[in-house]
């Protein structure tokens, strides 16, 4: 699959061959010419898997500034080619800018939480039509419609997120609730270690959501550790955690929901630790990657595209638009709301 998006350009299929022709790219898979493009037309190129380029190509990118990154078939990031003249130190430097400015802290938080109660609410809504309103699932999406009719007026990052904590306290606080199968219960949020089958499950797929995150991140050169509404700790992808709240509900939480519902995934596929931790067996996380993937190819609308782009592209043209918006580009960052 080649998608171009923003200026760059992104190739998942496995076996491409990239080269250089003239001032143009060129792309051939098996001898056959999928795609040319001209090289004016790039900002830059990700590649996916088993991509190959010539040597000229990548040479000509270096020289002209024009940004490779490699990525692993599963999306996780591997290497970014830095040539003589690179855009990134002062990308960095006007992401750590925004630590000094308190108005654009605030409002880059409020822009992550704004997606995620919005993504949020339509989970809960979703759950609404297909089993009728219920008083608990009212309160939640008072909750979240309180939420947002409040996040305008807060005026530190903290309030900000006093209400998205409280919002998400009501949402756990359903989720069981949306879970069909008796097999499994959900008694609210626990992790450090999770303690029962559901909160394992929803562990390991924000991690594998947070590790697409930080790979998108590092392939535009935003620093991952530096976020804006996580606190910063030694070690944390702080603006990783950032960027997954806009697909935490709409992306890992249905995920987890239609796994579970459709009986993909059975107590079988779980095992119980010393301590009492609960975590996925080999054959389970097969299950979760291999669904988890399947989630990454099917393609949907972007409110600011044209053709469809598929799912697993998401995290990289935010992290692309919030550095656009980092460097003065963009007015404002257009955080992710689904459908």
């Amino acid at each position: 699959m080649t998608t171009q998006l923003l200026n760059t350009l992104y190739i998942q299929t496995q076996g491409a061959y990239l080269r250089l022709e003239g001032d143009t790219l060129r792309i051939e898979q098996e001898r056959t010419v999928l795609r040319q493009i001209p090289l004016h037309h790039l900002g830059g190129v990700s590649l996916f898997g088993n991509v190959l380029l010539s040597p000229f190509l990548i040479h000509r990118c270096a020289q002209d500034g024009r940004e490779l990154a490699w990525f692993s078939e599963s999306g996780r990031f591997q290497g970014r080619l830095q040539g003589p003249i690179s855009g990134n130190v002062l990308l960095r430097r006007a992401q750590h800018q925004v630590l000094e400015s308190s108005s654009s802290l605030l409002y880059l938080a409020q822009r992550f939480v704004e997606a995620k109660l919005r993504n949020t609410r339509l989970v809960l809504q979703r759950a609404v039509r297909e089993r009728g309103e219920t008083q608990a699932l009212s309160l939640a999406l008072y909750e979240h419609e309180s939420a947002l009719r409040h996040l305008p007026q807060a005026r530190t990052v903290d309030e900000v997120r006093g209400l998205e904590g409280s919002a998400a306290s009501s949402y756990f606080a359903v989720f069981g609730d949306l879970l069909l199968s008796g097999e499994f219960r959900f008694d609210g949020r626990n992790k450090r270690p999770p303690r029962d089958p559901v909160n394992a499950l929803l562990g390991f797929v924000y991690a594998l959501l947070t590790t697409q995150c930080t790979a998108a991140l590092e392939g535009v050169g935003l620093d991952p550790q530096v976020g804006f509404l996580h606190a910063l700790r030694p070690g944390r992808n702080a603006l990783a955690l950032d960027l997954i709240e806009e697909f935490r509900a709409w992306w890992a939480d249905r995920l987890v929901l239609s796994l579970l519902n459709r009986k993909q995934l059975a107590p079988k596929h779980f095992e119980e630790r010393p301590g009492g931790a609960v975590l996925l067996s080999d054959e389970g996380r097969k299950v979760v990657i291999v669904a988890f993937q399947t989630r990454r190819q099917e393609t949907l609308q972007h409110p600011l595209f044209k053709e469809p782009v598929p799912v697993g592209l998401l995290p990289h043209i935010q992290a692309r638009l919030l550095a656009r918006y980092l460097r003065g580009d963009l007015p404002e960052y257009p955080a992710f709301v689904g459908k």
